[in-house]
């Protein structure tokens, strides 16, 4: 599956409102439009007129990634998404590979510990280790739906790119992720937890070390 940028913010549109708000889908040209062009969550913010989106539509239709679903006595044409997760489409994915996918489809290539944070409303990933595996699995699938990139000058976590439209990143990245990034603290948070455990357990190395000194002291 190959989609230009401009069908792969519908397409990303579509996944994300059915999940949203799933009381509007499917949704309209007025409301596809509107959810392209959203201020927040989406980069780059784009300023798409209802004919252009009606003209990606129609090209998406002729790939059977999208269909029309009139409601009952309703005038207005409606759009739902045949991308994945239906009986037309091959391509099915866990909750939190959707929601993985979906942010990248509407943000380009991101880290870790962005896509945790920006994937809330999709799937709450509790820590980065969780996204890790997420990421592991995308890019270890027979056709790999992930890249990981370079890591960049100044960033201290690498990013990571869909290969369904962000195809130009394949040759410079791989998709054969460090399984030892995954056990890395990437947080504030889990470097706390994990300097708690290291005195815990000093802490409990200290008093056995003591135990062992005085029960010497008793043989002798």
């Amino acid at each position: 599956m190959e989609l230009s940028n401009l069908e792969a913010r519908i397409i990303g549109c579509l996944l994300e409102k059915e999940i949203t708000t799933p009381e509007q889908y499917p949704l309209s040209i007025n409301s596809i439009t509107l959810a392209c062009n959203q201020k927040s969550s989406r980069e780059p913010v784009m300023a798409l007129s209802e004919t252009e989106v009606q003209t990606i539509i129609d090209d998406l239709a002729k790939k059977r990634l999208i269909s029309e679903q009139s409601g009952f006595g309703s005038r207005v044409v409606k759009y739902k998404h045949r991308f994945c997760n239906t009986e037309f489409s091959d391509l099915q994915l866990s909750s939190d590979q959707l929601a993985v996918i979906i942010v990248m489809l509407l943000r380009g290539p991101q880290t870790p510990g962005e896509l945790k944070t920006r994937c809330n409303r999709l799937h709450a990933f509790e820590t980065p280790q969780q996204v890790e595996s997420t990421l592991q699995a995308l890019a270890s699938r027979e056709e790999p739906l992930i890249v990981q990139l370079p890591r960049e000058a100044g960033r201290r976590d690498n990013r990571y790119a869909q290969l369904f439209s962000d195809k130009q990143y394949l040759e410079q990245g791989t998709t054969s992720i460090d399984a030892s990034v995954a056990s890395t603290p990437s947080s504030a948070a889990d470097k706390q937890a994990l300097a708690a455990r290291v005195e815990q357990l000093e802490t409990q190395v200290s008093e056995l070390t003591q135990r062992l000194q005085e029960l010497e002291q008793l043989l002798n």
